[in-house]
């Protein structure tokens, strides 16, 4: 067989398209990853480089696709089979297409949240619903592309999404409590949030049926979205995550107030000019409030940057608030009960 034969020969052809397609898409990955990615790495943004790392792959498949197409066409002994051949991959790179696009588009989405500062992290659920549209529409291109009735669908679909519906409830009601939570912003990815029932966190994501919440123990806390939505939420992220630390402690009755109160603010003074968290411009005051069974009680006011802070700059002040009192001679009474007996009545 000699080499004129052999150029001629149409499974030689596949194989040469097949190999050419390969070495076309090796190229161009090399071209993506290294002469690209060095011009991308110059742009202030870092939109290009996110959108350039999750589209390479991707596209190397699809430039593989294609060409494995165009070598199948070659062969006569598949043209029977020419139109399955070309549904396919017709279904196929809408797919492709459509991950790509629906990647590049949350990438975008996650950016603008982002430069908006509403979202240290966006949450998976507006990932979860942009790629679900840009799915259900490149469904609706191949049905269309197929000629198929789509009326019919939408209304056999409006029957069977109430049965399902019915029967996931919950489920539903979670995910729509989720959309809600992301509109209405009670809470964001990253803020310091109290739910009733002692838990507090910081906020890790919002899913499509949950909220993970990660205590200071590191541990993560899965609340349903619906139960969420319904419950009390203290924010201390909003509107800024600095907050005040109110510490309560109480003198005895002896005590000359003033003194106690120029000594307790000289301290909260130092604690935050001194302890990491603690606002070293805020000017710490004190309040006097009740006077209670054994002490004279009062609040001492600190500022700190953000709510983890706080434990650490109350943890400092008490210590150094103890030592400081113990130096100049003032008490902290323990409880104390005074009993009186009366005399008794003679019997008679």
């Amino acid at each position: 067989m000699d080499i004129t034969t052999i150029m001629q020969n149409e499974y030689f052809i596949f194989l040469l398209i097949l190999i050419g397609t390969i070495v076309v898409a090796k190229l161009f990955f090399i071209l993506m990853t290294i002469h690209v990615k060095k011009i991308t790495e110059k742009t202030k943004s870092d939109i290009d480089d996110i959108i350039l790392k999750i589209t390479t792959k991707p596209l190397y498949i699809l430039i593989i696709f294609i060409g494995l197409y165009f070598g199948l066409k070659s062969l006569s002994v598949l043209t029977q089979y020419a139109l399955e051949i070309d549904k396919i991959f017709f279904v196929g790179s809408i797919f492709i297409v459509s991950f790509i696009f629906s990647k590049i588009l949350s990438v975008i989405v996650s950016e603008h949240l982002k430069v908006q500062k509403k979202f240290e992290k966006t949450p998976k659920l507006i990932t979860k619903i942009i790629s679900i549209v840009i799915y259900l529409v490149a469904v609706l291109i191949i049905l269309d592309h197929f000629n198929v009735e789509i009326t019919p669908l939408v209304a056999g679909f409006g029957v069977g999404a109430l049965a399902v519906g019915l029967a996931l409830q919950s489920t539903l009601s979670n995910f729509f409590a989720g959309v809600h939570i992301i509109t209405d912003k009670p809470i964001n990815v990253g803020d310091y949030i109290q739910i009733e029932g002692s838990i507090s966190g910081y906020v890790e994501d919002v899913g499509w049926r949950s909220t993970r919440v990660r205590t200071l123990p590191n541990t993560l806390v899965i609340v349903p979205n619906s139960k969420l939505a319904e419950s009390v939420i203290v924010n201390n992220s909003l509107p800024v995550l600095e907050m005040s630390v109110v510490v309560q402690c109480g003198v005895a009755y002896d005590s000359d107030l003033d003194k106690v109160e120029k000594v307790t603010i000289d301290v909260a003074k130092k604690i935050q000019k001194t302890v990491q968290g603690a606002i070293k411009t805020f000017k710490p005051f004190i309040r006097y409030h009740t006077f209670g069974d054994s002490n004279i009680n009062f609040s001492v006011i600190l500022r700190v940057e953000e709510p983890v802070a706080k434990y650490v700059v109350t943890h400092e002040f008490i210590k150094a608030l103890k030592k400081r009192y113990d130096k100049e001679g003032i008490e902290i009474s323990w409880p104390v009960r005074k009993i009186y007996y009366g005399n008794t009545l003679p019997m008679k």
